[in-house]
């Protein structure tokens, strides 16, 4: 009887009113409150768990980025949407369900952005890491790719909540877009710029790690940027460029030079014979032929000088690199002076030579006319 009778007495607590709703819809709203949290928390750790010892086990990457964006799960982002969801035990006034509504909605897809983001951030700097080990320029898109993913997503997450909590969308975006056109109009420079490392990215002129020369500045190229691109140069320091400004010059791109090639001149005395003046181009061909990397193209006696008999000769080396043509230039010079000494040929320098001639003597002869005057 006792127990009858305390179930009774539990029995009207619980039909007691408070707040407009029984003590018994008040703790049933509470209990699925603290069993959705609960479920929510041990389902991340379940989930983050398997996903890590998977993970580890496969060489894929989405695995990897699953298991971080769940870890990136806010509890007290997701306690909105329960909070909602309880309330369905309740009678609520209107004006706070529907605020309870909005803070669910807003809510659910902040974390879905949240979720989204960490996703597709993980996997752009995976790529982008391998990327970096084989196609610079690969990683520079890749940078790009993974601003405008992002970009994307929030705008989709910001669209998608707008229209869930009854706002006009369609009105909405074409409202944005005449803003648009007014924002654009104000930052062109900086729009330009964007589209300048667009340009950039799809067209390839250059990468991270090339040499390049822009008119009177010359370095590598150490970031592209979506605004700027900044260069190191020989002399250490850094040179920035903005996009629009460096795609409107004349970029020469050294580091895709396939093969180099060389023009060079020197010129010998006036005093050098017509046999030896016939003999330097066969020189200067076994020469360059001797040497690795180099090909022969040609040698000719190119012009008189001021002060000497001009040659000319062309050959290329099979390489861009700068130091292996500074390399070959010496070694070629080398020969050339070991060969022209074998064969007493001279190497000319400015000289100027200065002839004098004695004077022509006039002789002066008298006027008959004006001696006759005077003896008068």
């Amino acid at each position: 009887m006792d127990s009858v009778a305390s179930l009774n007495q539990l029995e009207k607590q619980l039909e007691s009113i408070l707040l407009g709703n029984s003590l018994g819809d008040w703790l049933i709203a509470l209990g699925a409150l603290i069993v959705g949290l609960t479920l929510i928390l041990a389902f991340k750790w379940i989930a983050v768990s398997r996903l890590e010892t998977l993970a580890k086990k496969t060489a894929t990457r989405l695995d990897d980025a699953l298991a971080l964006a769940l870890r990136k799960t806010q509890s007290w982002i997701l306690f909105f949407p329960l909070l909602f969801f309880a309330s369905d035990w309740l009678e609520l006034p209107a004006g706070l369900s529907r605020v309870l509504s909005i803070l669910a909605t807003v809510a659910l897809f902040l974390q879905i952005g949240i979720w989204l983001t960490v996703i597709a951030d993980n996997l752009s700097r995976y790529s982008r890491q391998r990327a970096i080990e084989k196609n610079a320029a690969a990683a520079t898109s890749l940078s790009a790719v993974s601003f405008v993913s992002k970009l994307v997503i929030w705008s989709i997450v910001l669209l998608l909540t707008l229209d869930n909590l009854g706002i006009d969308v369609t009105t909405l975006v074409a409202g944005l877009g005449v803003g648009g056109i007014a924002v654009a109009l104000a930052v062109q420079n900086i729009l330009g710029d964007l589209f300048a490392s667009l340009s950039i990215i799809v067209d390839k002129p250059f990468e991270i790690g090339d040499f390049i020369i822009i008119g009177e500045y010359l370095g590598t190229v150490e970031n592209i940027g979506l605004k700027t691109t900044r260069i190191r140069s020989l002399g250490g320091e850094q040179i920035i460029f903005s996009n629009s400004d460096l795609l409107a010059s004349r970029v020469r791109n050294y580091k895709r030079m396939q093969e180099r090639r060389v023009v060079f001149s020197f010129g010998v005395l006036y005093q050098t014979t017509a046999e030896q003046l016939e003999a330097i181009p066969k020189i200067l061909k076994e020469i360059i032929e001797g040497i690795e990397s180099t090909r022969f193209d040609r040698a000719h006696f190119h012009k008189f000088g001021d002060s000497s008999l001009n040659f000319e000769v062309v050959y290329y080396i099979d390489s861009g690199d700068y130091n292996l043509y500074m390399d070959r230039q010496q070694a070629i010079n080398l020969a050339m002076v070991k060969r022209f000494a074998e064969k007493s040929i001279v190497f000319a320098y400015p000289t100027q030579s200065l002839y004098v001639e004695a004077p022509v003597p006039v002789q002066v002869t008298a006027s008959p006319s004006l001696g006759q005057h005077k003896n008068e």
